[in-house]
Formats: C-alpha cells, structure tokens, sequence
C-alpha cells in the first residue's frame, strides 16, 4: 500500500500539468478578498530534492521541469509557473542550479502567503508514514500557525469533515480542492469518485480539481467521463485537460507506467496525465489553450505528443 513514493516522480511532465493548473487556479481564486480554503487530499512531502536519490535514480525531472527552466517564453502562465520554483532557489531560474521542487503544499502556500493573505486555511492530508513526517517537518518550518492543518489520515475521509469549509464574516464560502492520489491500486479511481460524489452534495459551489494518469487501464479511461457526468447532474461546469509528452513506441502495461524509477528508463514512465476540474474558472480554458502546446513543444519527446483541452 505504502511502495509509491512521489520523489522519484517529482518535477516531471505530470507535475508540470498538474502545478501549472494550480497556480492558474488559485492566480484567479485570490483575486477575491473572501477567505480561501486550500484541500489537498494526498499532499506528498511537500519538498523534493531534485539532485537527491530517488529524483536522481529516476531522472524525471531532466524531461520535467528542469527543461522547462532552459526554454525562454512569453507565456504568462508558465512564467508564473517558472518564477515560483525560483522563489525555492535562491531565486535563480537556471535549471543547473534548480535543487528544490515544491509540491502542491508549498506551491498553494507560497502564492496564499504572497499574498498576505491570513484568513485563508491550508489543510493537508498525508497517509503515508514517511512522506507526513517530511511533510509535518517542512510545514513547521513555515511558522504558519492555524493557517496550515497537517494530518496523517486518508485524505478522502478527511476531505468530508471540512466541507462546507467555514463561513467568512460576509457568510460566504469558498474552496479548492485538490485530489491526486498515486492510483497504487484500482480502489483509487473509484474513491475519487465516491469524493466527488458526495463534496458535490455537501459543497456544490466549491472548485474541484482531480489530476489522474493516462495509461492503458479501463479506469483511468473512463475516470474523466464518470467525473463529467457527476458535474453535469449537479449541474456544474466541467473542463477536462490533458497533455502528452509521447514516448519512444515502447509498450506499457498498469504497472510499468509507475516503474520507471526501477529501471532508470525515463521512456518507459508515464508519457500522458490529464486534469478534470468542475467549477473551474471562466478564465481557465482560454489559460491552457495558450499554456499547453507550449508545453508539448518544450517536453514533448516522441510518438503521440499533443495535448487536448475541452
């Protein structure tokens, strides 16, 4: 239950997708006064080493994010994007001297913290023993008192005690949620959507955003159709993103997709990851039309790169 660790993924094309995504995400949601409440339900450690072992082993990172750093854009979403991993660096945006990647925590807290925004809450579930206690240590170190919550608890169950999240003095209510299991085993797709399922009927205005791999498996194909219908029945807006870095031709079965830590082959890991946020931003669409084909031509490596948003 415990083999998947994040490090050996950290920085890589998926995260990429997914901490652009958040960062548009909340550049919008912050644009209001009202109170912000921020659920990860599977927030990792929280900080990854990039020239550590297991980034190291993996090398995810080098067809990641670190090759992002070197390309030069206009874009204003993955410059953002690019100017935050800096903050974690000394402020250098040279990919050789890129040492640190934050997760989603220290991503959403960082851009909460800058800011100066007080009121919002940061709630952070991790089940796995190791992963919280570096999470619990990295969170300390920010001296956020009440506004960040560490939990070591399953953070599908911990999601339902927090929505509705508080009201604010207006008596409004606001929060994104953010869930990203490692889909270690099949149970995963259909937790995600037994939680969407049931925040929709607790909190149906919230913004919703799962991230789920594309790989050769019945569920994870049909996760974003289930998770659409969900929104439809409740009514909600719904947007769907994918991006594909490709790959070299070479088969991959359920399992392989998540090994290639274990054979240091970056071609045979996961080459496609998608996005489904319900309530997203009316803005969001037109951000990753422009984002993402930038992102093929920078990380795309081989046969079937391309990315969809509709």
């Amino acid at each position: 239950m415990f083999s998947y660790r994040h490090g050996f993924h950290a920085g890589n094309h998926a995260d990429v997708l997914k901490h652009m995504t958040l960062i548009a995400l909340l550049h919008y949601l912050t644009q209001k006064e009202t109170p912000l409440t921020v659920i990860d339900t599977h927030a990792g450690a929280g900080l990854y080493r990039l020239d550590g072992d297991y980034a190291h082993q993996s090398g995810e990172a080098g067809e990641g994010i670190l090759r992002l750093l070197k390309q030069k854009t206009e874009n204003e979403t993955i410059n953002a994007y690019r100017a935050l991993i800096a903050q974690f660096n000394s402020g250098n945006l040279l990919s050789q001297d890129t040492k640190v990647y934050p997760g989603s925590p220290f991503i959403a807290q960082a851009l909460l913290h800058n800011l100066d925004r007080m009121n919002d809450r940061l709630r952070l579930f991790e089940l796995h023993p190791s992963d919280h206690r570096f999470l619990a240590g990295n969170v300390e170190q920010l001296r956020a008192n009440r506004q960040v919550m560490v939990k070591r608890e399953d953070g599908f169950e911990g999601l339902k005690a927090l929505i509705p999240p508080p009201k604010s003095s207006t008596g409004s209510r606001r929060a994104l949620v953010l869930i990203d299991p490692s889909y270690e085993i099949k149970s995963d797709y259909q937790k995600v959507e037994w939680a969407i399922e049931d925040a929709l009927k607790r909190f149906a205005t919230g913004c919703y955003a799962v991230w789920y791999p594309i790989i050769p498996r019945q569920e994870a194909h049909g996760l974003p159709r289930r998770l659409k219908t969900l929104a439809s029945q409740a009514g909600k807006t719904f947007l769907h993103a994918t991006l594909n870095v490709g790959g070299t031709g070479l088969d991959m079965d359920a399992v392989g997709t998540f090994a290639a830590h274990r054979t240091g082959n970056v071609s045979r890991g996961l080459s496609a990851s998608g996005m489904c946020i319900i309530n997203p931003p009316h803005t969001l669409k037109a951000t990753l039309d422009k984002a993402l084909p930038e992102l093929v031509r920078y990380l795309g490596r081989g046969k079937g790169q391309g990315f969809t948003v509709d």
